[in-house]
């Protein structure tokens, strides 16, 4: 516990307060902030709100936060500090809170934890060819000639391409090390050696078994894997996207699967529900799951912690540890 605890608003949707903050979560956060747990900003407007606004030094935000505007910092005099338990603040710090000096943190971190085993255990499926062997195994209930069926197949020594050295894309970097496999990793941004090869974009998707993508949804990465992109890539070869469905131009890809050429493990789509009669539902050479790779259950706790650990920081007049200012916002998620 600190001796100072910052008067702090939740600012979040109603329910997902409610599953980040339970149990030890809870308790911890009315230790460590002088806060009621049960009032949440959903709505900046509300009546309800306006007091605790007012007052507030900290907002402890998440998912489904308003947008923090000129019109609300002038009804929150006090503020000094945007704690946000998930990952991308975009969607509510705005360029009043940077112009007003608010210091901000993102357990964005936290976040990519889940995110990258999803794409890890994709990987290790994708070169075991899982999703051939256990359609096959299933349809004809009888052992199969593996070797036969698939000449070559595992990850040994197999090819993998990160496009985005986010905290994500690092942290994939990270959980492969300890496998026999090729990484390479594509960011027209990154200046540091990450102790794999940095190399084109289009060299990677040429060179690539299994291509995962860890980009920022921004205008210029908008269908960044486009159709000829797509055509560079290896006969055979996987597309693994947990960043967003904008990164793909999605029809060029149905296409590419449709043909049967490519794999795709897809977490996220574009729109963020494909229609009923989308063709990722069915081909057997896809994976489709509906935006579960990042934190979900048990796994908002470590999102909980590392938001709590940032306000103890803040209560004690340090630095975050994952602070964010306008400049590194403006080319990440």
């Amino acid at each position: 516990m600190t001796d100072v605890r910052p008067k702090t608003l939740l600012a979040m949707g109603r329910q997902v307060a409610g599953r980040i903050f339970a149990g030890q979560a809870r308790d911890r956060l009315t230790a460590v902030a002088d806060t009621d747990p049960d009032l949440v900003a959903d709505d900046f407007d509300a009546l309800a709100v306006a007091g605790a606004l007012a007052e507030a030094e900290v907002l402890c935000t998440s998912w489904w936060c308003p947008p923090i505007t000129g019109d609300v910092l002038a009804r929150a005099p006090r503020l000094r500090a945007i704690v946000h338990a998930a990952g991308s603040v975009k969607h509510h710090v705005t360029d009043a809170c940077w112009e007003r000096g608010i210091l901000v943190s993102s357990a964005a971190a936290a976040n990519a934890e889940p995110v990258a085993e999803y794409t890890l255990a994709s990987i290790l499926f994708a070169g075991k060819r899982v999703l051939d062997i256990a359609g096959l195994y299933r349809e004809r209930r009888a052992s199969l000639d593996i070797e036969g069926l698939f000449p070559g197949f595992g990850n040994y020594r197999r090819t993998i391409g990160i496009v985005g050295a986010s905290w994500i894309g690092r942290r994939v970097i990270e959980l492969l090390r300890p496998f026999d496999l090729d990484v390479l990793v594509a960011d027209p941004y990154l200046t540091e050696d990450l102790g794999v090869p940095h190399v084109e974009l289009d060299e990677l998707f040429d060179r690539c078994d299994v291509i995962s993508l860890h980009a920022p949804s921004l205008p210029e990465t908008r269908h960044l894997v486009n159709a000829a992109r797509l055509a560079r890539m290896r006969d055979g070869a996987t597309l693994i996207n947990t960043a967003r469905g904008a990164l793909v131009d999605q029809d060029a890809l149905v296409a590419e699967l449709s043909s049967g050429r490519l794999y795709a493990m897809i977490d996220v789509t574009e729109p963020e529900v494909p229609p009923a009669d989308s063709p990722l539902y069915d081909l057997p050479n896809v994976l489709l799951t509906p935006h579960i790779a990042g934190s979900l259950g048990g796994e908002l706790g470590r999102i909980a912690d590392l938001a709590l650990d940032e306000l103890v920081r803040y209560a004690r007049g340090l630095p975050f540890r994952y602070g964010i200012d306008a400049e590194t916002l403006a080319t990440s998620a």
